[in-house]
C-alpha cells in the first residue's frame, strides 16, 4: 500500500519520500514505480512529461529522518500491529517539524489509539485508502474526538488534490463505514465454507452474480493478505476477548501454511 500511495501523490504534483525499515522492500517498491509508469506510457493511460515528472517527486530511503524532517503531511502504512505504530508514531513526533499532520493509513485502528504516542494529538486523523491505492479512489478520513477541524479539512483537501473521492467520518468507529459491511459479508462467507455449505470459489461467483460485486470475498481476501486479516483479528480479540472476535480457523490454516494470498503465489487461489 505504502508505495502506491506514495506515487498517487508523486503523480499528484507532491515531492515524496517513501521510506520502509527494509532496504528488500524498498528495492520492490522502486521496481514497481520503474515498471509502472513506462507500461501506463506504452498505454496511452500517461504522457511522457508527466511520467517523468512523477519519477523526479518520487525518492526512496531507508532512514526515517530523511524521509520525515521536512515532511509536511505524513501518510503510516505499515504492519497492523498496535505497539509497532505507536513506536512509529513516537518516532515520527520527535523528527517531524511541529505543524506536520500524522495520518494512519490502517483499516482497523482508530487514531485515538495513536495520538497520544505524540504531542501533537490535534494533528493525528484516519486516512485510509484502499488496495490498490493507484486504483481505487474511495478514501475513509476519520476525525477522532482528538482531531482538529483544520487537521480534518487539511486532510480532506489533500485528497481532493490526489484525485481521490473521500469521505469524512465525524466519529471514530471500529472498521469504519467499508470495513464494517465487508466483515459481515466475509464472516458469512467464511460461515458458509467453514461449515462446508458451499466451496469457496462457489460463494465468490454468487456475489459477483449474484450481488454485482466486482470480485468475490475470498478472491478478495487473497488481494487484502491473510495474513494481515489474521493480524487484524488477533488484534481485536486481544482488546475484547469475545469469542466471536476470534481469528477465522480457515485464515489461520491458510496462514500456517503459508498461503497468504496473491503475495506468496497461493490463497484460496493459485496465482
Amino acid at each position: 500500500m505504502g508505495h502506491q500511495i506514495a506515487l498517487t501523490a508523486a503523480l499528484a504534483g507532491f515531492q515524496v519520500t517513501c521510506t520502509d525499515n527494509s532496504q528488500a522492500m524498498l528495492h520492490k517498491a522502486a521496481e514497481f514505480v520503474r515498471t509502472y509508469l513506462p507500461e501506463r506510457v506504452l498505454k496511452g493511460k500517461l504522457n511522457q512529461a508527466a511520467a517523468d515528472k512523477a519519477q523526479a517527486n518520487l525518492k526512496f530511503t531507508a532512514d526515517l529522518e530523511e524521509a520525515a524532517s521536512k515532511a509536511d503531511f505524513v501518510i503510516e502504512a505499515i504492519v497492523e500491529q498496535l505497539a509497532v505504530k505507536r513506536r512509529l508514531f513516537a518516532e515520527l513526533d520527535r523528527i517531524a517539524p511541529p505543524h506536520t499532520i500524522f495520518a494512519t493509513n490502517s483499516s482497523t485502528f482508530v487514531s485515538s489509539k495513536l495520538a497520544d504516542a505524540t504531542s501533537r494529538p490535534a494533528q493525528i486523523c484516519n486516512m485510509h485508502f484502499f488496495n490498490p491505492a493507484l486504483v481505487m479512489t474511495l478514501v475513509e478520513v476519520v476525525q477522532g474526538p482528538h482531531t482538529s477541524e483544520e487537521t480534518a479539512r487539511v486532510t480532506m483537501d489533500l485528497c481532493a488534490r490526489l484525485g481521490r473521492n473521500a469521505i469524512l467520518l465525524k466519529r471514530e468507529i471500529y472498521g469504519f463505514v467499508v470495513n464494517r459491511l465487508f466483515d459481515a459479508l466475509r464472516n458469512e462467507a467464511l460461515f458458509l465454507a467453514e461449515t462446508g455449505i458451499a466451496a469457496p470459489e462457489d460463494i465468490d461467483n454468487a456475489v459477483v452474480k449474484g450481488l454485482g460485486h466486482p470480485m468475490g470475498p475470498f478472491r478478495l481476501m487473497d488481494l487484502i493478505g491473510i495474513d494481515l486479516l489474521v493480524d487484524v483479528a488477533r488484534e481485536k480479540y486481544q482488546e475484547t476477548l469475545e469469542s466471536g472476535d476470534r481469528p477465522s480457523p480457515l485464515l489461520v490454516e491458510k496462514y500456517a501454511k503459508g498461503e497468504l494470498g496473491k503475495k506468496s503465489g497461493r490463497g484460496f487461489y493459485a496465482y
